[in-house]
């Protein structure tokens, strides 16, 4: 018997128009054996979460430089918890301030992953926290 691949959803949602780290970290995970679905630019959270329901996925991964995560994140959290997917991890890259961090992991949100970041942590993030719920 197989083991079932991780899915990952990457989104990129609000105004952000800024995709090229989204992509790089996509690239990795599908390197890295991930099946990995990419939302493409200016998702709404309604849209993320919809599309984190309809392809099933453990994971979505949200790329954010616009600043807006603080309202943006929270309420992707909220959704996916409003469709019975408050098992799915949700971790968000990009400009994230050090003193936003603690209000995002309260809102849901399993790891911020800041500038500087790894592809192989993030990797190994997805891998270890999937693993720990399955």
């Amino acid at each position: 018997m197989t083991e079932k691949r991780i899915r990952v959803l990457v989104a990129k949602p609000g105004l952000d128009g800024h995709d090229r780290g989204a992509k790089v970290v996509a690239r990795a995970l599908r390197d890295a054996g991930m099946e990995v679905i990419y939302t493409g630019l200016r998702q709404t959270p309604e849209q993320i979460a919809a599309a984190a329901l309809q392809e099933d996925v453990d994971a979505v991964g949200i790329s954010i430089l616009s600043g807006a995560h603080n309202t943006i994140v929270p309420r992707i959290c909220e959704l996916l918890r409003a469709q019975g997917q408050a098992d799915v991890t949700v971790i968000v890259g990009g400009i994230i301030p050090d003193e936003d961090i603690p209000a995002l992991k309260k809102a849901g949100v399993a790891e911020v992953f800041q500038p500087g970041s790894s592809t192989e942590q993030i990797i190994n993030f997805i891998r270890g926290h999937v693993a720990r719920r399955a």
